[in-house]
């Protein structure tokens, strides 16, 4: 069921005692042709500069993505918890030596706003190259409808 949470509650009333249900937040699908439109610009940055379009990705989550610093303990690294992650330093906390870490979100993760960041600084990369990318009405609109 979809509804607002009042409409929920009265819905959850009438059930039956005994069964479980979950309940989550409906969020809005998002487009892929911006995803589609991003993996297009890095493959073509990719045959390029002649990397692979995985170290393309992480080089634009690096420069244009959403990011966080976090401590782990020495020795151990953030994998299996973030795919794209960097290491950063060594510091103490609480006399317990940790590596500091800068992860990434990736872009299935992010919202309208932080892929129209993303987009646009590859967008940037690709026009530095010499690579055709749309229009800019049509870039807008495909950011624009990113989060329906």
């Amino acid at each position: 069921m979809i509804g607002n949470a009042k409409s929920i509650i009265e819905w959850l009333y009438d059930q039956d005692r005994e069964k479980i249900f979950e309940v989550k937040e409906k969020k809005q699908k998002r487009s892929l042709d911006s995803n589609s439109y991003l993996w297009v610009l890095i493959t073509n940055i990719a045959e390029v500069v002649r990397a692979s379009k995985e170290e393309i990705y992480i080089q634009e989550l690096e420069k244009y993505g959403q990011s966080l610093l976090i401590p782990v303990l020495k020795g151990e690294k953030p994998n299996g918890y973030f795919k794209y992650y960097k290491y950063h330093s060594t510091r103490y906390i609480n006399e317990k030596e940790v590596d500091y870490y800068i992860v990434y979100k990736g872009s299935s993760e992010m919202d309208q706003r932080e892929m129209s960041i993303l987009i646009d600084g590859v967008v940037s990369d690709c026009k530095e190259l010499g690579i055709p990318t749309l229009e800019d009405k049509r870039l807008e609109e495909m950011i624009k409808n990113w989060g329906v």
